[in-house]
C-alpha cells in the first residue's frame, strides 16, 4: 500500500517546474559537499512558488532520512523563545533542516537569527528560509556568511515552462496564449487559470479569470490593502505602462501622492524603473480584470483619466518630457485591434535609447551591413554625417549591451537634390508628397528611414515601439511638419499592419538587394491628436449624420451605467445617457429612456448571435438576479458562459444605441 504522503509526494514531483538550480544546490548540501551553502534564502513576490518550492525541497530532505522542522512565519508568536522551542531540534539533532515559510511574517528575528540562533546549529542542520522579502544586506556582504548563504530571487516561469503547466492541464492549444498573457509567468496564476480552465475552457470560446481566480490571485499576490486610497493607486499601476508620484498626484486629486508611492514601492511585485513603478505582469493584469470585473466604469474612468493626462503632456509638457508619451497612451489601449497588430510591450527585451555617439557608429554599421546589406551601409554612412542628431542606439537595459538603432531624418521643403540622388527611400517620400499635396515653403516632411534590430528585424519590437513613440511626440511638437513617412521592408506585411493608421503610397524603391515600402500620413489633414484618437477609440469616426456630442468611448460607458443603475430610480434619473443626443427630444426622458433600452436589448435576438446575449442581459439587469451569479443560475449557465453572453450582448446592444445616436437623432 501506498501511504498518502507517498502519493502526494509523487504529485508534486509529477507537477513540479523548473527551479533546477535551486534543487541541485539544495541536493548538494543533504549530500554534505564541502563547499555547499548551510543557509538558504528564497524570496519573491506573493504567487511566485516559494511555498512549492520549499514543500519540494523538504522532499527531498524527506527522502534523504533527514529530521525536519517546519515552521510557517504567519503562526510563529513574537517571543524568541517561543521560535527556539519550536525550532528545537535543528539545535540538537545533527542533520536536522529547518524550513520557515512566510518569513516576511517573522522578519523582525533576522538579526537575531544570524547572530544568535544560527551559529548554535547541530552538526549536518540546513536552514531554509522564504518570504516576500530580501535578507538584509549586511548578511550577503559579511565574509563570514557568503560561503555559507545562497540567496535567491524566485523568477517568473519562461514561456516555455508556463506552456508546460497548461498543456498539463489540457488547456486546450488556442486558448493558451490568452491564459499565458493573464498569468505572466507567475506559478499562481497559472495554476489557478489552469485548474478553472481545465474545467471550463472545453466550452468557452475566449477564455476569461472567474471571480474566484481574482479573489485568490489577489490575496496571493497582493495580500492587505490598508485603505480605498491605496487600492485606487494600485489600479493606476494596474493601467499605466509605468507609475510617477507626479502621475498619482494629478489622477488622484486630494490624496496624499507621495504616501501612496513610497508604499507602492515597497510591494514585492513592484519593480522601479527609469520611467516609474512596474508591477509584475501578473499582479498587473490580477488587478486590471478585477477591476474590470468588480467595477467596469470606474476601469473605464480611471483609463479615461490617464488618458487625458497623457495626452495634455503631449500638448502641454516640455520637451524632455514627451518623447515616451505615446508609449504610455497606447499601452492603456494595448488589447485594440490595432495596437495588438503594431506593437509590443515584452518585458523581455527592454531597452532605452540614447542619441549616436561617434563611438557607437561601427557597431551601427555592421548591424545593417548583417541585415540590409551593404548598399544600406552606405546610405546610414552619408545621413550619419548630414543628420546625427536623427539616431537613436538602443540598449539592453539588463546589459548595456547595443541591440538596435534607428532614424528618424527632418527633411526641410524643398527636397535637397544630394539627398534625392543617394538615397532612393527618401527620393520616394518626396515623389509622393509632390503628386499627393507639395510641401510649402516653411514646411517639412519627417521620415522614420532606418529600424534595425539584428534580433528582431522588421518585426513588432520594444525597439519599433519606441522610435515610433517618438516620431509621433516630435510631430505632435513640431511646427511645419507636412508629412510623416515609415519605412519597412516586408511591405506587404506591414500594409496589413499599419492598416488605417498610415498609407501605403504605393512606391517601392529598391536599395541594394532589397526592395521596402514607403508608408505615410498627412498631418495638415489629420492632427496628430486626432491621429491618436484612432487608437484610443477606433469607432469614432466621423458619419454621414455629424459626430455626436459624446464620444464612443463615453458613450458605451454611459450605456453601461444605465443598466448598472436600472433598479436605482435615483441614480437612472441622473445617468449620463439623458444627456446624449438618443433622448433629447423625449417628452419622459426617464420613462422613454428605460423603454427604449428594453426594446433595444428585445432586438437583440433578432441577430442570431445576439439571442444567448438578450437573455443574458435581461436576466442581469431587468429580472431582479441579486448578483451576475444568481442571473447565471437563473438562467442554468456556468457563470463564465453567462460572463462571455453578457460581454456579447454589452458590446452588441452599444454598437446598436450608437448607430441610433449618429444616424437617427430625435
Amino acid at each position: 500500500m501506498v501511504s498518502v504522503g507517498e502519493r502526494l509526494s509523487s504529485a508534486r514531483v509529477r507537477a513540479f517546474v523548473g527551479r533546477e538550480e535551486e534543487l541541485g544546490r539544495f541536493g548538494e548540501a543533504l549530500a554534505g559537499e564541502p563547499q555547499a551553502p548551510f543557509a538558504f534564502y528564497v524570496y519573491g513576490p506573493g504567487g511566485i512558488g516559494k511555498s512549492t518550492l520549499l514543500r519540494r525541497l523538504a522532499d527531498h530532505a524527506r527522502a534523504a532520512g533527514r529530521l525536519l522542522v517546519e515552521l510557517d512565519g504567519r503562526f510563529v508568536s513574537r517571543d524568541p523563545a517561543d521560535f527556539e522551542r519550536a525550532a528545537g531540534p535543528f539545535l540538537d539533532v545533527p542533520g536536522t533542516v529547518l524550513f520557515v515559510d512566510s518569513f516576511e511574517y517573522c522578519q523582525w528575528l533576522e538579526s537575531r537569527l544570524w547572530q544568535h540562533f544560527l551559529p548554535r546549529a547541530a552538526d549536518d542542520a540546513l536552514v531554509v528560509l522564504a518570504g516576500r522579502r530580501a535578507p538584509q544586506p549586511q548578511w550577503a556582504a559579511d565574509p563570514a556568511w557568503s560561503r555559507l548563504l545562497h540567496v535567491t530571487e524566485l523568477e517568473p516561469f519562461s514561456e516555455e515552462q508556463a506552456r508546460s503547466v497548461l498543456v498539463s492541464a489540457h488547456i486546450r492549444p488556442e486558448l493558451r496564449d490568452r491564459v499565458l498573457r493573464f498569468a505572466g509567468g507567475n506559478p499562481l496564476a497559472l495554476s489557478l487559470a489552469a485548474a478553472g480552465g481545465s474545467a471550463g475552457c472545453g466550452r468557452e470560446e475566449i477564455w476569461s479569470p472567474t471571480a474566484d481566480v481574482l479573489r485568490t490571485l489577489l490575496a496571493g499576490l497582493i495580500g492587505e490593502v490598508p485603505t480605498a486610497a491605496h487600492r485606487r493607486a494600485l489600479e493606476v499601476a494596474a493601467q499605466a505602462h509605468s507609475t510617477s508620484e507626479e502621475l498619482l498626484t494629478t489622477v488622484l486629486p486630494g490624496e496624499d501622492a507621495h504616501l501612496l508611492f513610497a508604499w507602492l514601492r515597497e510591494l514585492p511585485f513592484m519593480e522601479s524603473t527609469p520611467r516609474g513603478l512596474h508591477p509584475h505582469d501578473a499582479a498587473r493584469e490580477t488587478l486590471a480584470a478585477d477591476l474590470r470585473w468588480r467595477a467596469p466604469n470606474a476601469f473605464e474612468t480611471m483609463r479615461r483619466r490617464l488618458a487625458d493626462e497623457y495626452l495634455r503632456i503631449l500638448r502641454e509638457a516640455p520637451e524632455e518630457r514627451v518623447w515616451t508619451v505615446t508609449d504610455e497612451l497606447f499601452y492603456l489601449f494595448r488589447e485594440g485591434e490595432t495596437l495588438a497588430r503594431l506593437r509590443s510591450w515584452s518585458r523581455e527585451e527592454e531597452v532605452h535609447d540614447r542619441p549616436l555617439h561617434p563611438d557607437d557608429l561601427d557597431h551601427v554599421l555592421r548591424m545593417t551591413e548583417e541585415t540590409e546589406g551593404a548598399a544600406s551601409v552606405e546610405l546610414v554612412r552619408y545621413w550619419a554625417q548630414r543628420q546625427p542628431q536623427a539616431f537613436s542606439v538602443y540598449r539592453l537595459v539588463s546589459t548595456g549591451r547595443i541591440v538596435a538603432f534607428t532614424a528618424r531624418l527632418v527633411l526641410p521643403g524643398p527636397a535637397d537634390p544630394q539627398d534625392l540622388a543617394t538615397d532612393p527611400v527618401v527620393a520616394a517620400a518626396w515623389r509622393h508628397t509632390d503628386a499627393a499635396g507639395p510641401v510649402s515653403p516653411g514646411e517639412h516632411i519627417g521620415v522614420s528611414r532606418f529600424s534595425v534590430y539584428p534580433e528582431r528585424y522588421q518585426v513588432p519590437s520594444r525597439v519599433i515601439d519606441l522610435s515610433s513613440s517618438r516620431a509621433q511626440a516630435e510631430a505632435a511638437r513640431a511646427r511645419g511638419r507636412a508629412y510623416g513617412f515609415a519605412v519597412y521592408r516586408d511591405a506587404e506585411t506591414w500594409a496589413q499592419r499599419v492598416e488605417g493608421t498610415l498609407a501605403d503610397t504605393g512606391a517601392r524603391p529598391r536599395v541594394g538587394d532589397h526592395t521596402y515600402g514607403v508608408f505615410g500620413v498627412d498631418w495638415r489633414q489629420v492632427p496628430v491628436e486626432a491621429w491618436l484618437m484612432r487608437f484610443i477609440a477606433p469607432s469614432e469616426e466621423p458619419v454621414r449624420a455629424g459626430p455626436s456630442p459624446v464620444s464612443r468611448t463615453a458613450f458605451d460607458q454611459a450605456v453601461r451605467e444605465a443598466l448598472a443603475h436600472w433598479r436605482d430610480a435615483g441614480a437612472f434619473a441622473t445617468c449620463a445617457l439623458l444627456r446624449s443626443r438618443l433622448a433629447a427630444d423625449f417628452a419622459d426622458p426617464v420613462g422613454e429612456l428605460r423603454a427604449l433600452l428594453r426594446q433595444a436589448v428585445d432586438d437583440l435576438a433578432r441577430d442570431p448571435r445576439g439571442a444567448r446575449a438578450r437573455e443574458a442581459l435581461t436576466a442581469g439587469h431587468f429580472s431582479g438576479a441579486p448578483t451576475q451569479e444568481a442571473a447565471a443560475r437563473r438562467l442554468g449557465l456556468p457563470y463564465g458562459t453567462y460572463r462571455r453572453h453578457l460581454r456579447q450582448g454589452l458590446d452588441l446592444l452599444c454598437e446598436a444605441l450608437w448607430q441610433q445616436e449618429l444616424h437617427d437623432p430625435r
